[in-house]
């Protein structure tokens, strides 16, 4: 699933391809909107919530979308169309008088709202360390609310803060040094907090830093642990090791994490049959 910080860039790249911009067509291919036309209308920009994007338009008028696991955002320049054998994914199509167009494929989520009523659709979301107003404090009393979850589901929990998704749960686990299945009451929270908001902005403002935790760039050793397939620790040497993740269970993805770097509880300490926000 993109992470907040993949759709942060992605609002960048469609700001600078749209942004300004007044369509000539809007194409929606869902059942919802499919009576629904933005021809005419300017593309004010882009704004992003955790994993939720949104792109405002004149006349008070929002799109939403989430790109859950394998949704994305492709641009064409004038004249140019995806591939025939892409358009059966296609959900929204949206094309500037200049020719550009922007295509939205395997979207599993896509309304359009009032712009001053996003909080219909985001306004479930905790605090995200890309917005402006970011709140550290209350991320850290919603992480603190539930003290009993392990922190890798806790991390997982965008009601809790925005914007984390496994990726960086694993890496955030790493380098505060405990289990992922530690209790989150256990860490210091605020601590936490700030490691996974420096983190998140390292990634989405510094050039090509984008989701490199270890400082090496080198495939197999950006990241500590996460997407490690038979490796070992890249600090102590110690062999990752790795919990399938619970299907159908959103607190409990493919989890990987170094024994001796990170002390603590075992995968028998999840938590299973819990919700959480996406």
């Amino acid at each position: 699933m993109p992470e907040g910080d993949t759709v942060y860039l992605l609002a960048r790249k469609l700001d600078r391809a749209l942004a300004g911009r007044t369509l000539a067509r809007s194409d929606f291919r869902v059942p919802q909107l499919a009576t629904r036309d933005l021809t005419g209308r300017e593309v004010l920009g882009h704004d992003t919530h955790g994993k939720h994007l949104l792109t405002r338009f004149s006349g008070d008028v929002t799109l939403h979308s989430h790109l859950l696991m394998d949704g994305e955002w492709s641009l064409t320049g004038p004249g140019k169309r995806l591939p025939a054998r892409l358009q059966a994914d296609v959900r929204v199509a949206l094309e500037t008088t200049e020719g550009g167009t922007a295509w939205g494929r395997r979207l599993h989520r896509l309304s359009l709202v009032p712009t001053a009523e996003e909080s219909s659709v985001v306004g479930h979301l905790g605090p995200d360390p890309l917005r402006d107003d970011f709140d550290a404090d209350e991320a850290v009393r919603r992480l603190s609310a539930d003290p009993a979850w392990p922190l890798v589901s806790a991390l997982l929990d965008q009601t809790r803060m925005a914007g984390l998704g496994n990726l960086w749960a694993n890496e955030i686990a790493f380098l505060t040094g405990v289990s992922p299945w530690t209790a989150v009451g256990d860490v210091d929270v605020p601590a936490l907090v700030a490691r996974s908001a420096r983190a998140l902005r390292h990634s989405a403002l510094v050039p090509g830093a984008y989701q490199t935790t270890t400082g090496r760039p080198r495939p197999g050793e950006d990241h500590w642990v996460y997407g490690a397939r038979r490796r070992r620790c890249l600090r102590c040497g110690t062999a990752i090791r790795r919990a399938e993740e619970i299907p159908n269970d959103p607190t409990n993805r493919l989890t990987q994490w170094c024994p001796h770097c990170q002390p603590g509880p075992g995968p028998e300490a999840r938590l299973t049959g819990r919700t959480i926000g996406t």
